[in-house]
């Protein structure tokens, strides 16, 4: 997928970039850049620098990546936190800005970043994720590249606190245990509570009624395809502007608009049900093209689901609650 949280230590992704959360100076510190410093060969690598000399605050400069497994290893200094009110924003979005346009100009399709300034630097964790996930949809609108924001652990990662709460009580509320759901301790109670619970889509009487026989019998046999690109129409949007909202590589839309008999995973179908905006009757409709449904079983689903009722359609929010919640990212 075009963005992708992924914990991992940085210096082992496989991408023709990795971004190192340099020093002014540019000199070996400590945390991340001490670690790529390790792994790249740390006497060549501060050779390479030293040639440089120096880099500004919000600026971005290359090297060779000597010993890792990437290109080049950009080197971007980000802001140290002061309170909010010198410039951090501002700068630490030049930093990812100025590093994604350097990757562009080096011909890379793949990088990796840390999150700039959320270690020693002090920027607030969420509020650093939220400038890094900005500044790449940004240029990912308007660019085709691979980009991974890479954590090493859950306290290198920092979604909102009020919006993981809210999440976890609606998973608690909505979840039902697969194991619970086999066997129930009560199953005339199970039986009533299933029975009475809201589905997703209307009964076939109430689409009879609302929609002709004859659309229906020329849905039955509708490929994904198909549907997908018949959502996109209604919804007045372009085939590009869709798949990049969808957090979807242009390589495989442009292999499920010429294959109608191309199935995509369940993520993706749903990654394209929230770019196009679609409520909880019109995602069921499009997963029902590709063979899936939304269960209650799944904490993925009720995720997914949480965000749909409260018309969320922010990918990179709704991702980040995958992400912590330890669920498959949306896209592909």
């Amino acid at each position: 997928m075009p963005l992708e949280i992924v914990r991992n230590d940085i210096t082992n992704m496989q991408v023709d970039a990795i971004v190192n959360a340099a020093n002014n100076a540019l000199q070996m510190g400590g945390g991340v850049c001490g670690a790529i410093f390790r792994a790249a060969g740390a006497g060549k690598l501060q050779a390479a620098c030293d040639l440089i000399g120096h880099c500004p605050t919000g600026e971005a400069v290359q090297t060779e990546a000597f010993d890792l497994q990437a290109k080049y290893i950009i080197h971007a200094v980000g802001p140290v936190w002061s309170g909010g009110d010198h410039g951090e924003e501002r700068l630490l979005r030049s930093c990812y800005k100025n590093s994604l346009e350097l990757a562009a100009t080096l011909g890379c399709e793949s990088i990796a970043f840390p999150l700039i300034s959320s270690g020693i630097y002090g920027y607030p964790k969420e509020q650093a994720l939220q400038v890094a996930i900005s500044e790449i949809h940004d240029f990912l609108m308007q660019h085709e590249m691979h980009v991974y924001i890479v954590v090493f652990d859950k306290q290198s990662f920092g979604i909102s606190e009020k919006l993981y709460k809210s999440v976890k009580q609606y998973v608690d509320e909505n979840y039902i245990d697969k194991h619970e759901l086999r066997y129930p301790r009560n199953r005339r109670i199970f039986e009533q509570e299933i029975m009475s619970e809201p589905v997703y889509g209307q009964s076939l009487q109430q689409e009879t009624d609302q929609r002709t026989l004859e659309d229906i019998v020329g849905q039955i046999h509708e490929s994904f395809s198909a549907r997908l690109l018949r959502f996109i129409d209604e919804k007045n949007m372009t085939d590009a502007k869709t798949y990049k909202k969808a957090n979807i590589d242009r390589k495989l839309f442009s292999k499920i608009r010429n294959s109608s008999n191309y199935t995509p995973m369940k993520k993706t179908v749903i990654a394209f049900a929230i770019a196009l905006e679609l409520d909880l009757d019109e995602t069921a409709e499009l997963l029902e093209a590709a063979g899936y449904t939304l269960s209650k079983s799944s904490k993925f689903d009720v995720i997914v689901e949480y965000f749909i009722e409260r018309g969320n359609y922010n990918i990179y929010e709704i991702n980040e609650a995958l992400f912590a919640f330890d669920q498959q990212l949306l896209g592909a």
